[in-house]
């Protein structure tokens, strides 16, 4: 079975594997996260993408705030001369900023924790960010899905995928009548379906894509899809 899941933001890892349990996922499935793991709760995401580096049937794509994050890595290297002066370069400035608008200060806490008592692992951790795709295509039970973070700004279906510039696979809200590809269907996150759809906890449907957002950012929890059969998982099981 594959399932894909977004927007965890900082979820707590326990309580993100009870919910995999609960769906019965196992070592013989695949688990699709969508990006946006850090930011906004708990310990900042970064146990679970650690979690999510070392679980071989488990694969990343980079959300907007992982972006984010790899824009303010500079935050981390030694101190040197001419530190200071780099910090207040307006490129980084206007990068930091930018993060610390979007909820990065537990984030930022334990990546210094991390770097502290660890810091191969904090390489290891920046390393595995950059090489994490922007999309990927996958088949379940003969049908075709393309997996991205927030969909596609500027949408053209005689676009090629590697043709879109990384904010307009990151940044995107679309609208519910809006389109994307007819011969396969589109699983994004990054819009959270109570915020624009009036779907508060709930994944919104429609006949192109899915948004699978349903609000962890403001400290509910995420969901699952299994792409097999298109059945949503919510956590507590109760509440399906």
């Amino acid at each position: 079975m594959i399932y894909a899941t977004s927007d965890i933001h900082g979820y707590p890892l326990d309580s993100f594997l009870r919910m995999l349990d609960s769906a019965g996922f196992g070592d013989t499935d695949t688990l699709y996260v969508l990006g946006d793991v850090i930011d906004r709760n708990g310990d900042g995401g970064i146990a679970m993408l650690r979690w999510i580096m070392n679980t071989p049937n488990v694969r990343f794509l980079l959300g907007n705030h992982e972006k984010m994050l790899l824009s303010c890595t500079f935050l981390y290297d030694g101190i040197d001369d001419g530190t200071e002066t780099e910090l207040l370069d307006p490129d980084r400035l206007h990068a930091l900023m930018r993060w610390m608008r979007n909820g990065c200060e537990p984030t930022m806490n334990s990546l210094q924790a991390l770097k502290e008592s660890d810091p191969e692992a904090l390489n290891s951790l920046f390393a595995f960010l950059e090489s994490a795709p922007l999309y990927m295509k996958v088949s379940a039970c003969g049908r075709d899905f393309v997996l991205v973070h927030s969909g596609f700004e500027n949408f053209s279906p005689e676009r090629e995928l590697a043709d879109y510039e990384p904010d307009e696979l990151l940044w995107y809200r679309p609208y519910a009548e809006e389109r994307f590809f007819s011969n396969m269907m589109t699983v994004l996150g990054h819009t959270p379906t109570g915020y624009r759809f009036g779907e508060t906890g709930k994944m919104f449907l429609t006949d192109t894509w899915v948004d699978i957002d349903v609000g962890a950012a403001s400290g509910k929890a995420p969901m699952l899809l299994r792409l097999d059969d298109m059945k949503a998982f919510y956590w507590p099981p109760e509440d399906q």
